[in-house]
């Protein structure tokens, strides 16, 4: 109720903050009028009576704009096919004055009706004037948003030249190349120098854009696709004997928790049978390093993906006991913008007029962008420990904060423009994730915001 009569009251502000600047902008183009009317001379009738046809014309058009709806929309809304409502404002006002200065045509009325180039002039100028501003102010809020503005906190940055270095040459195997968080690594790896880069992926149309992008992009790189399931035993052995990889990047996962909680068996097979499949032959087969990409779910898992992914972080953990290959994992928080993830579908959501869903008004999440995430990626692949990484999120967002923040952003106001409907936790999901980076559970290391799970 307090978010809604907040909306409410912002919507009243926004709209006499719009009032108020076309009451300016018809000024401008009023006083204008008149001085092009006047060759820039003062008026016999004195200022006096200029400003009271003023109040006249200002009334005039904007009882005009909320006739033709100018104001139903916010500015960040504003589009050609909105243009002509403020072209019909402007012819009707220019009617309604020539209207006034006909039938009113004795002097002692002066005061109410301007001259009719005055009232022409000025229709037009401020027409002119009103839609310009609210395209401009459309392009900065445009400009202004990125989803990593959706953050409640800075976007970190890192230094990927330890990265470079440790790739440039090397063959490397990205699993799940087609999705969100695999494109963005293969393209990375692709530009830090690595020679060959094996895309792993089943899914065709996802394997088909990554190889088609990547080859238009890097040139200097060789690109493999290969359709197939990274969990396939037979295929991966082959691939790993005839390609023979440095360097292993596991991205392919199942990671909706409501559909990995309803299908168990096939979440236990992707997310963990299959990298203990595919960590057997990369240790088998003497690569360099293997960096799985894991969740904040896996700490103190109550649903089925997050102790999938946990029993996947252990698994490796035990491989490096053998020696060998160096393996490693990496604990994301929830990745914006990835393919699943709440951004798509509340950008869906908001497209269609809403309702916006969120399960629940306290339900929160840490969030960090695809730069993050991969760069996370690309520091863990190029360091030594054999250990599980976090980087430190901030603080978590609350999930109905992103709803609210994503229709502002849009050009809505939330509750008003766009409702926001709670729907109830589903199966398998916690309020929050406990991602903790204390002395207690981590170790710091060299890279700011970059801990070691103890």
């Amino acid at each position: 109720m307090e978010n809604r009569v907040k909306a409410w009251t912002e919507l009243v502000l926004l709209r006499l903050a719009a009032i108020a600047t076309d009451l300016a902008i018809v000024a401008v183009a009023y006083l204008t009028a008149f001085l092009l009317r006047m060759n820039f001379l003062a008026p016999q009738w004195g200022w006096k009576a200029v400003g009271s046809c003023f109040a006249t014309v200002a009334a005039v058009h904007l009882a005009m704009l909320m006739l033709f709806g100018a104001y139903n929309r916010s500015w960040r809304q504003m589009r050609l096919t909105q243009v002509p409502r403020y072209l019909l404002a402007a012819l009707s006002t220019i009617a309604v004055l020539v209207a006034l200065r006909y039938w009113m045509e004795s002097m002692d009325y002066a005061y109410l009706r301007p001259p009719y180039t005055v009232a022409g002039m000025t229709a037009i100028f401020a027409s002119a004037g009103m839609i310009a501003v609210r395209f401009a102010w459309k392009h900065y809020w445009l400009e202004r948003q990125r989803e990593s503005g959706l953050l409640e906190r800075t976007e970190r940055r890192f230094d990927n030249s330890p990265a470079a270095r440790f790739l440039l040459g090397k063959c490397v195997m990205v699993t799940g190349a087609g999705g969100s968080i695999g494109s963005e690594i293969v393209r990375q790896v692709a530009f830090a120098g690595a020679a060959k880069v094996i895309l792993v992926e089943r899914g065709e149309n996802a394997l088909y854009e990554i190889d088609r992008k990547m080859a238009a992009l890097c040139a200097n790189v060789e690109f493999v696709p290969v359709m197939a399931d990274c969990g396939d035993e037979d295929k991966m052995s082959a691939i790993f004997e005839e390609y023979a990889p440095r360097v292993v990047l596991h991205a392919a996962a199942y990671k909706h928790v409501p559909m990995v909680e309803k299908n168990p068996e096939a979440g236990y097979l992707n997310n963990t049978q299959a990298t203990i499949t595919l960590a057997g032959l990369a240790a088998q087969h003497g690569v360099e390093r293997f960096v799985m990409i894991s969740t904040d779910k896996a700490v103190n898992p109550v649903s089925v993906m997050g102790k999938t992914k946990q029993a996947a972080e252990r698994a490796l953990m035990n491989f490096n006991r053998e020696g060998g290959t160096s393996f490693a994992a990496v604990r994301f928080g929830n990745v914006l913008g990835s393919s699943g993830s709440v951004v798509p579908l509340f950008k869906e959501q908001i497209a269609k007029g809403g309702p916006v869903t969120v399960t629940h008004p306290d339900m929160q999440r840490y969030f960090m962008t695809v730069d993050e995430a991969v760069s996370l990626v690309l520091q863990a692949a190029s360091r030594s420990e054999r250990a599980i990484y976090t980087l430190d999120m901030g603080r978590p967002v609350k999930i109905v904060d992103l709803a609210e923040s994503m229709i502002r952003q849009a050009g809505y106001l939330p509750y008003v423009d766009i409702p926001i409907v709670f729907t109830g936790i589903r199966p398998g999901e916690k309020l929050f994730e406990e991602l903790d980076i204390s002395e207690k559970s981590c170790y710091k290391t060299d890279m700011v915001k970059i801990y070691i799970t103890k």
